[in-house]
């Protein structure tokens, strides 16, 4: 019987969806990232959905994503770095497993995410830098809730390691 589910969140660019593959593969779990599931579920990339529909229709479909997988077992879950700001999707989360919030900087987080083949619709600023710095200090609060990873100095296969040792600690019991 598989165990409570593992929760990856934090700013874009932090390695959510990268270490959610790598810890998935390593304990036997099934891995959901929750930008990909919306974008196969809903034919439209994350920007376009942005674009098309805005910020608070995504939103929404986050929420009903998030309601789906809180009644699943076996999980690694990378989400969308917005999505712990609804405390309903956080109930829901921590219900079903520990979540760990991964950090970066803002310089190595725009380093990472320059590199994505899709601008982040929410970094379409003249100043992504500052937009990252914005943007991290309103969700701070949020994030600190849940127990911190930096990703910047580890290699994948360590921080791997290190988020087990996170759960092992908070994991819930079936």
């Amino acid at each position: 019987m598989p165990q409570s589910n593992i929760i990856l969140t934090g700013f874009m660019g932090t390695g959510k969806t990268t270490l959610g593959r790598l810890l998935a593969k390593r304990i036997g779990y099934e891995f959901i990232d929750s930008d990909a599931l919306i974008e196969a579920q809903t034919g439209k990339t994350i920007t376009e959905l942005f674009q098309i529909q805005g910020e608070a229709a995504f939103r929404k479909l986050e929420s009903e994503l998030v309601e789906d997988l809180a009644q699943k077992k076996g999980l690694v879950i990378a989400t969308g770095g917005g999505l712990v700001l609804n405390p309903k999707n956080v109930a829901a989360l921590s219900n079903t497993g520990q979540i760990i919030c991964l950090t970066a900087s803002p310089e190595e987080i725009l380093t990472r995410v320059a590199k994505a083949p899709n601008v982040r619709p929410l970094l379409q600023e003249e100043d992504p830098q500052a937009k990252i710095i914005e943007l991290l200090h309103h969700r701070e609060s949020v994030y600190q809730q849940f127990p911190q990873l930096s990703t910047s100095e580890l290699s994948p296969d360590k921080l791997v390691d290190e988020i087990l040792n996170l759960t092992n600690k908070f994991r819930l019991k079936d």
